[in-house]
Parts: C-alpha cells; sequence; structure tokens
C-alpha cells in the first residue's frame, strides 16, 4: 500500500471477504454504500462555495470544466453530457475531459492519469479566463489532473477540486477543495465504488444546483430540455399541461407553435 494514501487503505471490514457468501458480499457493500450520505454532508459547504463560483462564472459569460482521468474523468463526461439536453445550454458551456482522450471513455489508457504534459495542455486548449475547471480525482494524485489545474490559474481560470483526500496536492493547491472522505473501499484502491458514487453524486449537486441559480428551470421543472425523442415531447406536454392547466391537445398545439420550446410555450 502507499504509505499514507486514503484511497489506498484497506477496509478491516472486507478481510476474508473472499470466503463470503453472495449475501454477506453484498450487505457489506450496502452498508458501506450508507456512509456516503454522511460524508457528502461534511463537504456540503465546499460545495456551496463551488456551486456560487460556478454561477458567478456562468453569469459573466464564461464557461464550466471538468477534468480527470479513469473513472472520476468519465464520471465528468458523463455530467457535462446531460447539461445540453437536460438544461437546453450550448454544447460548449460544460464540458468534460478526460485522460486519454474519448478512447478512454470504453477502455483503459495505461498511463494517461500520470502525463502531466498532457494535462497542462488539455487545460490550455480548453480553459480560459474566467472559467471555472472543476478536477476530479479520488486520490487527489493524478499528475494529469493536478497538472491541469496549475495550467487553467495560469489562464486565470478558478479552480476547484473534487477529491477524497484532504492531504493530496489537488486539494490543497485548489482554489476551492471538496474533500468527500469516503474511507477504505470493500476492495482496497478500487475507488470505483464509494468514491467513485461520491465523485457522481457531487457533480450532480455541480450542475444541477448550478443551472437551477443560473435560471435554467421553472421551480422543479426542467423548461429548457430539448424534447428530442418520444418520451421528452410527453415531459413537455406534462410540464405544460401542470402549469397551465390546459388539456394534452392544446398543450402539445402550444408547443408546436412554440418550436418544442417549454419555456416559450409558458410565456418565460
Amino acid at each position: 500500500m502507499t504509505e499514507g494514501r486514503k484511497t489506498e487503505a484497506r477496509n478491516p471490514k472486507a478481510r476474508g471477504i473472499e470466503s463470503f457468501t453472495t449475501r454477506r458480499i453484498l450487505e457489506l457493500m450496502n452498508d458501506e454504500d450508507a456512509t456516503v450520505p454522511t460524508a457528502m454532508r461534511a463537504a456540503l459547504p465546499q460545495i456551496e462555495r463551488a456551486v456560487d463560483a460556478i454561477v458567478t462564472a456562468l453569469e459573466s459569460g464564461h464557461r464550466l470544466r471538468y477534468i480527470g482521468a479513469g473513472t472520476s474523468g468519465r464520471l465528468g463526461v458523463l455530467d457535462a453530457s446531460e447539461a445540453p439536453p437536460t438544461f437546453g445550454v450550448e454544447e460548449d458551456l460544460v464540458v468534460g475531459i478526460i485522460a486519454g482522450g474519448d478512447a478512454a471513455l470504453r477502455h483503459s489508457i495505461e498511463g494517461a492519469e500520470d502525463d502531466s504534459g498532457a494535462g497542462a495542455r488539455a487545460a490550455r486548449d480548453h480553459v480560459r479566463e474566467g472559467d471555472v475547471l472543476v478536477g476530479v480525482s479520488a486520490s487527489g494524485r493524478a499528475k494529469y489532473v493536478t497538472a491541469a489545474m496549475v495550467m487553467a490559474r495560469e489562464v486565470g481560470a478558478r479552480t476547484v477540486a473534487l477529491t477524497c483526500d484532504a492531504s493530496s496536492p489537488l486539494a490543497k493547491d485548489a482554489d476551492i477543495a471538496v474533500v468527500v472522505d469516503v474511507g477504505p473501499e470493500v476492495l482496497a484502491g478500487s475507488s470505483r465504488l464509494k468514491a467513485g458514487t461520491a465523485t457522481k453524486l457531487v457533480l450532480n449537486m455541480l450542475s444541477t444546483a448550478a443551472m437551477i441559480r443560473s435560471g435554467r428551470t421553472r421551480g422543479d421543472l426542467m423548461i429548457d430540455l430539448r424534447p428530442t425523442n418520444a418520451k421528452l415531447r410527453a415531459r413537455a406536454i406534462r410540464m405544460v399541461q401542470d402549469e397551465t392547466g390546459l388539456g394534452e391537445d392544446e398543450a402539445r398545439a402550444r408547443l408546436e407553435a412554440a418550436g418544442w420550446s417549454v419555456r416559450k410555450a409558458l410565456g418565460d
């Protein structure tokens, strides 16, 4: 084990796990997962700061970027890819960057997280002054990510660390450090487990809260969603019905007249 690295620690509850029954393995994993919300609660003040920084950037015409390697990178790309269809924003407003490029979304790219030069180049190519870069790394030690954060600061962007280790270089050097200490994993070092769950939950909060604060919803309704399929068109119709009291046919007609924009159909 790497000395002092929280994400590499062994979980004493998992000793001898190879001899556990299937049910016992699942119960242990479930029990460990249940600790994540408590760890998240402790990080809420820093998550709040990060959301407010993102809102300020977006309101000033700047952008949000995520950068990570492996599971962390994939989760950032996932969250970013949901922003345009969910909130109707431009494709370039929220972007996820992963070490090794798009091929790394499906395949492990050996050594990509250790390539500090590639991380610096990625930040230089994708981050501008006034943007917010969220560096995602459970260990907080992926050189690709830490180098990207250094470059982002050099170009005048704000930096947010999302990590599980407060003692890591990523946490120490960011403008805002969101640290979710989930403790050791059921499989030592497998940060796709609790750390991955926590990362996804934080990313949910960052993007969702920032879009709500930026006026991209009406109450709890996603009025800027892009109704590009039958399911989403049905949702758009329901939203117009709920907000106006119109029947289904009338709501559909209003949406069609508004080019299927729920916001326009509601007169917002």
